[in-house]
């Protein structure tokens, strides 16, 4: 549980602070929270973002196409054979490392269909979950360490000043 703490507060904060930004600003207040979670099932770091990221933003553009394919045609035979040829896309992209976090790529996707096809709003809300998702693992980071320092009672050994001579 003390491991947590940091990541805890950090979340806790930030996504408080989302919630009202967002809703006083009209974004869409949900979908960050699904980019933030892929930051996190993607590995977190820069590695999560990267991968996180990248494969909401091709979800997104994939959803995005689906859309341009309903305008010409809105039968659902349409809408059905245009979401297995994407799902099957989604797959095989992940091929290329950076789309290789293939629910990240579903989650673009369903944010853009249930955002009600709403383009800007989706990207938006996207990139802020994903710089929520490094800005929470950072500060989180930093708060568990000043944690686990103050709850320990023992301050870390100084090391030894550059250039000085070694001990004998």
């Amino acid at each position: 549980m003390k491991g947590l703490l940091g990541i805890g507060t950090s979340v806790g904060l930030l996504a408080g602070a989302w919630t009202w930004v967002s809703v006083e600003a009209g974004l869409i207040t949900w979908i960050a929270f699904v980019a933030w979670a892929c930051f996190f099932a993607a590995g977190g770091g820069t590695e999560g973002l990267r991968k996180g990221l990248a494969a909401n933003l091709a979800g997104l553009a994939w959803g995005y196409v689906i859309s341009l394919v309903l305008e010409l045609d809105s039968a659902t035979w349409v809408l059905a054979l245009s979401v297995t040829v994407v799902g099957f896309i989604l797959c095989v992209e992940s091929a290329w490392s950076v789309l290789s976090f293939i629910p990240g790529a579903f989650a673009g996707t369903a944010v853009f269909f249930g955002s009600a096809f709403d383009l800007t709003g989706s990207l938006v809300a996207i990139l802020a979950g994903a710089a929520l998702g490094l800005v929470s693992a950072l500060l989180g980071a930093r708060i568990q360490a000043a944690v686990d320092h103050h709850g320990s009672g023992v301050r870390p050994a100084a090391g030894p000043t550059p250039g000085a001579p070694a001990p004998a």
